[in-house]
């Protein structure tokens, strides 16, 4: 018998979205399409549970179930009130209501989740005489409404809390990176797994343990202890209980270098406590070191950074300091390729050598430039960073 396939979309962000769609593909989902920060797909209940499980630059997977237009508030409460609810959670469950309102009549995304959640409690208060409860933290259904020129979509959101949740990290630094930016930007560098990767300002070690883990075919929600759809009526355990040790089957040997070094003693041990709690502490070599003092592997492969922007963390000169990583580049990384993302794009300009890719990029509200530095033997040393 086969399974029921349905539609779904992908929440991510701003620059992942080709990176997510191939994620996709390569699980076995059909009919990608990219949007905004999103990419819409079909798969089936298997494919769901997989593109939580294994999609590294998923925020969100959402299975719409309920698409409607609303002329004025009361449509809203109407619409969602006739949706069958009793199907998907029982009268003393619990739900959450996320709201996500642009260019409509209802202008304000509480009032709008407060209106969605008055409907279906009443609903079943109407058909019941029992109540759900609301649980913000944790519910049996986590609905996403979301409202765009007076179209409202309803969706059920299978991840529950964010993907970028992996569950490894138990200590940050001061501006640590999303673990979802971290991936995507890996992805986006094409590392294939058969050379060195570096990371000489790991802060935290995110960049590194995510590495890690795509090295080792480690599925990014392994560390995690719950997903959304699991509280579902139709969860089907022994399906979810297959797919997670399919996964397990699927681990490889990694057989080239990961290292992360810091300037900062303090970030360093709190890398290695996040690269022990992820039990990806044999597979990471951590130093305390600066930069300039980081002699990499000399056999090559790819470096990936986040300096300082100036934004949370302050260096006394910053334009110094990316004059330093330019030098240090040519100086020491003959043979790698450099990624470096920054929202300051001035000092980008001063590492000193022509980027060969730039890709624009959120870190949280920051607009950002990974900029692609191929090190090579007599790179130039006064080529410009542009626009």
């Amino acid at each position: 018998m086969k399974s029921e396939k349905f539609s779904m979309v992908a929440k991510t962000m701003t620059g992942l979205e080709e990176i997510l769609a191939n994620e996709l593909n390569n699980i076995g989902a059909t009919d990608i399409e990219l949007s905004n920060r999103a990419v819409t797909f079909t798969g089936d209940k298997e494919l769901m549970y997989k593109a939580n499980y294994w999609s590294r630059t998923a925020l969100h997977i959402l299975k719409p179930i309920a698409g409607f237009y609303i002329r004025r508030e009361e449509d809203l409460y109407k619409k969602i009130y006739d949706i069958q609810w009793e199907d998907y959670m029982n009268a003393t469950g619990t739900l959450a209501v996320d709201a996500v309102v642009n260019a409509s009549v209802m202008t304000h995304s509480h009032y709008v989740s407060l209106k969605t959640k008055d409907a279906i409690v009443d609903r079943f208060r109407d058909y019941t005489e029992r109540r759900p409860n609301v649980d913000i933290e944790n519910p049996d259904i986590r609905v996403n409404i979301h409202l765009f020129k007076n179209y409202c979509s309803v969706s059920l959101d299978s991840s529950g809390y964010s993907l970028h949740k992996r569950g490894y990290r138990i200590k940050t630094g001061v501006a640590p990176i999303s673990e979802v930016l971290a991936a995507g930007i890996i992805l986006l560098s094409g590392w294939d797994k058969q050379s060195n990767f570096i990371d000489p300002m790991c802060g935290s070690g995110t960049i590194v343990c995510e590495a890690a883990m795509i090295a080792n075919n480690i599925p990014p929600g392994y560390y995690r202890k719950t997903f959304g759809f699991e509280k579902w009526k139709d969860f089907d355990l022994n399906l979810w209980e297959k797919i997670k040790m399919d996964a397990i089957n699927e681990q490889i040997e990694f057989e080239y270098d990961i290292i992360g070094s810091d300037i900062s003693s303090e970030a360093i041990e709190i890398a290695r406590e996040n690269a022990k709690s992820a039990r990806l502490h044999k597979d990471i070599v951590f130093e305390v070191k600066s930069f300039e003092e980081q002699i990499p592997p000399e056999d090559g492969g790819i470096l990936i950074m986040n300096p300082p922007y100036g934004e949370r963390i302050v260096p006394e000169d910053i334009v110094k300091l990316y004059q330093e990583v330019g030098n240090a580049l040519k100086k020491n990384y003959n043979g790698y390729n450099a990624w470096i993302i920054s929202s300051d794009f001035n000092a980008l300009k001063f590492i000193g050598l022509k980027p060969t890719r730039k890709i624009t990029l959120f870190n949280g509200p920051l607009e950002c430039k990974l900029a692609k530095f191929e090190i090579y033997q007599g790179s130039k040393k006064t080529a410009k960073f542009t626009d």
